[in-house]
């Protein structure tokens, strides 16, 4: 994989340190349409191949609170390693989610969920969108296995919005709140599965070293099955690395 940079993704480029170059694995890939819009959903095993040396850099990093939308901790993730598969995800811009003339990182974090139930707000107990631009693509980095919990994708049913763009934000707003007085408010919990306000279209599960894109408007949480456990140390913690590509 060469390390200069590519003139249509905008990666930080840097050259694989020599006693990873032999671990990259043949990566399995599969794209698929959610629900009725048919958004793709994009799912590569065996990306990195280096999911130890991400998992040392986990443990060592410094996190702070990511603010009031995410339940949890994060702090910064050096994405220098998406260079290994620079070719393919310049392929996955181009031909799912039709970027031809260039692709930017905007954020790069190891993400920690921590925040216990009871201390949920509403937002964070429904599924959330990440941003209404189609422009904004998510990338989620799982790191551990199933019992870390994947992501969940879901419409609303008021609406029957599976992705809330800027024409659409307004509509859903309001929809959220004839909901809140209809069915009251969601409860103190993670939310997974169908509910009076949304039911499940997909779900991914989470694979070591799988990594996951999808456009940032899609409607989707974090599937959480033993809040329990949900812990501030990156060695017992639901970590995962979360990005965003902006696309042109």
């Amino acid at each position: 994989m060469p390390a200069q940079p590519n003139p249509l993704i905008d990666l930080p480029a840097r050259a694989p340190h020599p006693d990873t170059v032999t671990s990259l694995p043949n990566p399995k890939i599969s794209v698929r349409q959610m629900g009725r819009e048919g958004e793709p959903l994009v799912i590569i095993d065996g990306f990195s191949g280096m999911v130890d040396q991400l998992l040392q850099a986990a443990y060592t990093a410094q996190y702070q609170h990511a603010g009031a939308s995410y339940p949890g901790i994060r702090s910064w993730a050096d994405p220098s390693y998406l260079d290994r598969r620079r070719d393919l995800m310049m392929q996955i811009m181009q031909r799912v989610f039709g970027f031809t003339r260039g692709v930017r990182l905007d954020a790069s974090t190891f993400s920690l969920v921590t925040l216990n139930e009871a201390e949920l707000s509403p937002l964070q107990r429904i599924p959330h969108y990440d941003h209404a631009s189609g422009e904004v693509i998510a990338v989620m980095h799982y790191l551990m296995g199933p019992e870390s919990g994947g992501t969940a994708f879901y419409r609303h049913r008021r609406t029957g919005f599976e992705t809330i763009t800027p024409a659409r934000e307004a509509s859903y707003n309001a929809a959220l709140a004839l909901d809140e007085r209809e069915h009251g408010m969601p409860p103190a919990r993670f939310c997974h599965g169908d509910s009076d306000w949304f039911e499940i279209i997909d779900e991914v599960e989470a694979v070591p070293d799988r990594l996951v894109l999808y456009r940032g408007r899609q409607l989707h949480s974090g599937v959480i099955p033993d809040p329990a456990v949900l812990s501030s140390d990156p060695r017992k913690g639901r970590l995962t690395i979360n990005m965003f590509l902006i696309g042109e």
